[in-house]
């Protein structure tokens, strides 16, 4: 450790910083746009000073977009006091750290090549997250129960203006991400028409990623939170439309399954998931679904009445094939 002059308070209430290796030139100037690509360590205050998260361990550098309401808003501070090439230090007390948990777990999951957000179980916001029991690592688990203070040593490596890189869906500010959205949805139901099921599907899972990223900062069932809520919902139906049609039945339950729960008058909803459990053999949850359709939508019956022929057919069919399958049993 270097000695105490090199700690500076920063002005700020909980953090304390020191510099562990000077950078060189000026402070960078972070304008809001501006791309900040730095290492990070975080670490336990502990004697072992237990290491967390280490993104050189991982390989990769972090990104950061200034201004992108990043949900670990604290770094963008610390790496605002930085020169390029800089190590420091950063002790950050509890009110800074309490939202950690949930950053480092999207983090892991990008590590581990997965979708960060997950948004498939938890389309239910912020709210929802924190009462969740677990995040899937004791680690953060324990922290999420107990925050503590936490050390990070940052070592920033570059900064780019808004202008110097390509902008990715990732890096949008919330209007952008809200204006990008119809757009995906259009070339999303284009392709669906074309019958490019795969494509589609990656449409719509974007615009609903960014529509979710948006929708984590709104107070969940307040008016802004229910309209993000609903224009997630009418994507998400469609983006089931498109896993019908490439046979992932079992997901079709589970999205439009987490619609009923939160909405049990999403009509649309019920028919999908009717069409798939009908799919899957699953003829009572079927026949539920359907009815549920002509309860809350009576001009539907003709529609429905197609779907159980095929319903019917289907069974049939099914218990034809299974007669055979006994009789060459025995």
């Amino acid at each position: 450790m270097s000695d105490m002059q090199d700690t500076m308070l920063l002005g700020f209430e909980g953090i304390k910083k020191t510099i562990l290796h000077g950078g060189t030139g000026e402070i960078p100037k972070c304008i809001s746009g501006s791309k900040v690509t730095f290492h990070f360590r975080t670490q336990l205050c502990d004697d072992e000073r237990t290491v967390i998260d280490d993104s050189k361990v991982v390989g990769t550098p972090m990104e950061i977009v200034i201004g992108n309401m990043f949900k670990m808003d604290i770094w963008e501070t610390l790496l605002s006091s930085m020169r390029i090439g800089e190590v420091a230090e950063f002790w950050c007390d509890i009110i800074h750290t309490g939202i950690y948990p949930l950053v480092s777990k999207s983090m892991r999951r990008i590590a581990e090549g997965k979708d960060p957000v997950d948004w498939h179980i938890h389309t239910c916001g912020m709210a929802n997250m924190f009462a969740y029991h677990s995040l899937g690592y004791d680690d953060l688990d324990e922290l999420m129960k107990e925050p503590k203070p936490l050390y990070f040593v940052l070592e920033l490596l570059r900064v780019q203006k808004p202008s110097e890189y390509n902008r990715e869906t990732w890096a949008m500010n919330d209007e952008e991400r809200l204006k990008v959205v119809p757009v995906l949805h259009g070339q999303g139901n284009k392709l669906y028409k074309q019958g490019n099921y795969q494509e589609a599907t990656q449409k719509y899972k974007e615009a609903i990623i960014c529509i979710k990223n948006v929708q984590t900062k709104e107070k969940a069932w307040e008016v802004q939170w229910l309209k993000l809520e609903k224009m997630a919902n009418t994507i998400t139906l469609n983006y089931c439309q498109c896993l019908l049609r490439t046979e992932e039945y079992y997901e079709v339950i589970e999205h439009t399954t987490d619609i009923i729960n939160q909405h049990p008058g999403d009509m649309k909803a019920f028919f999908l998931r009717g069409k798939a459990h009908a799919e899957v053999w699953n003829e009572a949850e079927a026949r539920q679904d359907f009815s549920r359709v002509l309860d809350l939508d009576p001009g539907m019956k003709k529609v429905v009445k197609r779907e159980l022929a095929l319903l019917n057919m289907r069974m049939e069919e099914k218990n034809q094939e299974d007669k055979n399958k006994y009789r060459g049993m025995f």
